[in-house]
């Protein structure tokens, strides 16, 4: 496979961003161009998961270039054809909403439709509470609408978490593989 440029957007389901970055960072290591995007909460708060300006600076040193972190900055990506592949990792209930929704109020969900002008891939790697329950309408309905494709996803916390779902960030190079060739990695249910 010839090296993709690939979007790389991050919502904020801040646990899972040390998963997201090690995934990056494979791809790069694997000879693919990567720009990052992150939406409004990902690039400013703070948790108990890392200093936003540590995670920020740690992301744009692997990329060797800044974050896209306004809408107005993530617009060109579809009309300039800066991307071969979306990646949104993680894709918390909220993104899913919006994009199964057609709003296009943050970064990432500007990115994701701009990169939709091209009719190429958009890679969805969710992690989000509700899945099993608000969320999974969004999540079936993006499953069945053109471009879009999920890295495959399990419970991960069926006892105390019955409704939440988180896919497996170490997929992600295999489900990219696949979406590219406009199929889904399966099985999607781990």
């Amino acid at each position: 496979m010839t090296a993709l440029k690939i979007g790389f957007a991050m919502c904020g389901s801040f646990c899972t961003f040390s998963k997201a970055i090690e995934q990056m960072e494979n791809l790069i290591q694997s000879g693919y161009e990567i720009i990052p995007i992150m939406s409004f909460n990902a690039y400013s708060t703070d948790t108990r998961f890392g200093k936003a300006n540590d995670i920020c600076e740690k992301i744009q040193n692997l990329c060797k270039r800044d974050i896209i972190h306004t809408i107005k900055d993530a617009e060109p990506i579809g009309p300039e054809k800066l991307t071969d592949i979306m990646i949104v990792a993680p894709c918390t209930g909220n993104t899913l909403a919006k994009l199964a929704n057609a709003v296009t109020d943050t970064p990432v969900t500007m990115a994701v439709k701009s990169h939709l002008r091209q009719q190429k891939p958009v890679l969805l790697s969710i992690a989000t509470n509700d899945a099993l329950g608000a969320s999974a309408q969004n999540i079936g309905k993006l499953m069945n609408t053109r471009h879009y494709y999920f890295v495959p996803f399990r419970q991960d916390n069926p006892l105390q978490k019955p409704n939440s779902l988180v896919s497996d960030f170490s997929l992600i190079p295999s489900a990219l593989s696949s979406a590219v060739q406009n199929r889904q990695m399966q099985p999607v249910l781990l």
